[in-house]
């Protein structure tokens, strides 16, 4: 967290741990072409067992085994271990499944002493492979370069890990001969690492204005060919400076509003829906934000944007995909509400017998962020960081009866 930081927007959630990092904030999965193993069988119980490190990429082949208790962790280490080492390989398909084999481990359990141990040497590996590697290799690395944020937390550990990165993420994000893909991840990968680790304000704003630079060229009112096919990208771009937006000071909040706020509407009418539905979903969190600071907070053009929304919200277009209207449909009633109304639909997340609540855009994008990051792994990390609350809890107030549990939400 930035320092001499003081914020009137929702706070996110704290702590020195992977775990409290992951909810206070959740982000991307990327796609995988090697998979040494999944998020579903990532796990200590269900990893596959490899007697070398020759190529990593059969290890998927192998199939999942399920390993004996008491050597677990040891034989998870041991992996791990391996897939360190071959991030260091000649061939660029081996590199890419040990960062994926590392990414997927990360995603699914706590392993912060194993890692605290080893940043700096996954650091490197993750900078060499950012720098020399393909597009692929390159989303591979920074998508494990944003679990290894999320296992570390807000700290000296994970402000050194971006320190490092930091500078090169720029340079793919912001260079248009790059792959569209590696600079998407990147993106995603930027913000989140930004979020968890940057303690200088100034770093922060710097952060801003490297992902405002590629949004806001497709807020361009004519169509322009040079960001034609990035979509995605631009996607990536938005959300994680939303991400971002939600941990600023309020003085630049403002800021940030009265610059950019006008152009995000013409995001709306963009052919591919992704792109519309994160356009509406950062209106919203920016409207939050907005009244937040000003509670009679007056958008100038607020008949004519919620014309728009309602249109998104009933969308009968025959040329788009019944699941694509479904998905669309479903988003923008939400956003509408939000900018008529003033109101958001509570959503209630289950991880074991507990549970969170969501109440407000800023959360729910948060939460978003992260889970698309850690996959399956973000029920474990959530029960990681309740399980460290109720006992802090219980150590405070025996006397209380067992079920009148801490709110995971109020660390959320």
């Amino acid at each position: 967290m930035p320092r001499n930081k003081k914020r009137s927007a929702p706070p996110r959630g704290g702590g020195g741990s992977g775990a409290a990092a992951a909810t206070a904030a959740t982000a991307g999965g990327q796609q995988r072409n090697v998979q040494p193993f999944s998020d579903e069988d990532a796990s200590i119980e269900t990893m596959s067992h490899c007697s070398g490190y020759s190529d990593p990429s059969s290890f998927a082949e192998d199939g999942p085994e399920i390993l004996d208790e008491e050597g677990t962790q040891e034989d998870l280490e041991y992996k791990l271990k391996g897939f360190i080492d071959l991030t260091l390989d000649k061939s660029a398909k081996t590199r890419q499944a040990a960062l994926e084999g590392i990414k997927n481990a990360l995603a699914s359990k706590m392993l912060y002493e194993f890692i605290l141990e080893r940043r700096m040497t996954l650091t490197d590996s993750i900078e060499r492979c950012l720098k020399k590697g393909k597009s692929d290799e390159q989303r591979a690395a920074a998508a494990l370069a944003s679990v290894l944020c999320v296992q570390l937390g807000p700290g000296i550990e994970s402000e050194e890990v971006l320190k490092t990165l930091g500078p090169v993420l720029k340079k793919i994000i912001c260079d248009g001969a790059a792959s569209v893909q590696a600079r998407q991840t990147c993106a995603t990968c930027f913000g989140v690492c930004s979020f968890i680790a940057t303690d200088d304000i100034t770093e922060l704003y710097s952060s801003l204005e490297c992902l405002e630079t590629v949004f806001t060229k497709s807020c361009l009112k004519e169509k322009d060919t040079r960001v034609a096919g990035s979509a995605g990208l631009q996607v990536s771009a938005l959300l994680a400076w939303t991400l971002l937006l939600t941990v600023c000071p309020v003085s630049e909040v403002k800021k940030r509003l009265e610059l950019h706020f006008h152009k995000l509407p013409s995001l709306l009418s963009s052919d591919d829906v992704n792109l519309r539905i994160a356009a509406g979903e950062s209106l919203a969190l920016l409207f939050e934000l907005a009244r937040g600071v000003e509670s009679d907070f007056f958008y100038e053009d607020m008949e004519s944007l919620t014309h728009t929304l309602r249109a998104l919200a009933t969308d009968g277009n025959k040329h788009r995909a019944k699941a694509e209207k479904r998905k669309q449909r479903s988003v923008f009633r939400d956003v509408l509400r939000a900018v008529e109304e003033r109101d958001f639909p509570t959503e209630t997340v289950k991880f074991g017998p507990e549970r969170m609540y969501i109440d407000c855009w800023v959360k729910k994008h948060t939460y978003d962020t992260f889970k698309e990051i850690l996959g399956s792994g973000m029920q474990y990390h959530l029960q990681h960081l309740y399980n460290s609350a109720a006992f802090k809890a219980r150590t405070k107030a025996r006397s209380k009866c067992r079920d009148k549990r801490a709110d995971v939400g109020e660390f959320f």
